[in-house]
């Protein structure tokens, strides 16, 4: 798989940002688990400077990079600091360093989720009908998927381990949690409160429609 940058020229024809060319992948054989949604879909690209574009995309949960289609071959979004705003499917994606998360809420407090994935080879054998699942930054870099080549198909000999991390945004600060226990940490002035919510509507924090309903209930207390 060639890998090379692509010219200012061809940048000039492409969004205005710099992609990662990536040839001859296909996503018909379903084994491009590393994406967050079954299939790529047409999806609106929001500029900071107005300008507003559309392409194919999905999100990659491995390098947690957007990647649209284009021409058949496979682009990584970089630049992120050009863009404002993602749709794709309904949902709003915003950057945050390198990575896109999903705003749930816009408040005060606002609540956002980062899709991640774990790339691990498939579990063997160890006895008593159990299996492994160790990963190996040596084995991994052996089979040579680094980098945007997480957008192929991922061999058979890997999975992927897909999991979340909420985030709160007071301002310019930013607190992950995955967790009621860490939620709560969060809002020592509310926890009472926040608590007694979560037991009388038997809030789940892993329920993303849960945790809407618990962080608007929190805003809703200032």
């Amino acid at each position: 798989m060639i890998k090379r940058k692509l010219s200012l020229s061809i940048i000039a024809l492409i969004f205005n940002f710099m992609t990662i060319l990536l040839q001859g992948q296909q996503t018909s054989d379903g084994s491009m688990t590393q994406y967050h949604f079954p299939e790529f879909s047409a999806g609106r690209i929001f500029m900071k400077n107005g300008q507003t574009h559309t392409s194919v995309m999905n999100y990659n949960t491995v390098t947690e990079k957007m990647v649209f289609i284009k021409d058949d071959s496979y682009f990584d979004l970089t630049n992120t600091g050009m863009i404002d705003t993602i749709i794709l499917q309904d949902i709003r994606f915003v950057p945050v360093g390198k990575a896109f998360y999903e705003v749930l809420i816009s408040d005060s407090s606002s609540l956002y989720i980062q899709y991640k994935g774990e790339l691990l080879p498939a579990g063997k054998p160890v006895g008593y009908g159990g299996t492994s699942h160790l990963a190996s930054s040596t084995y991994l870099s052996s089979v040579d998927l680094s980098g945007g080549r997480y957008n192929l198909p991922v061999p058979p000999e890997f999975t992927v381990n897909m999991y979340s991390v909420y985030w709160i945004r007071k301002g310019t600060e930013w607190s992950g949690f995955v967790n009621e226990k860490q939620f709560l940490k969060l809002f020592p002035e509310k926890a009472g409160a926040l608590k007694a919510f979560i037991k009388k509507n038997r809030i789940k924090i892993d329920r993303k429609k849960q945790m809407i309903e618990l962080m608007e209930y929190c805003n809703s207390l200032n």
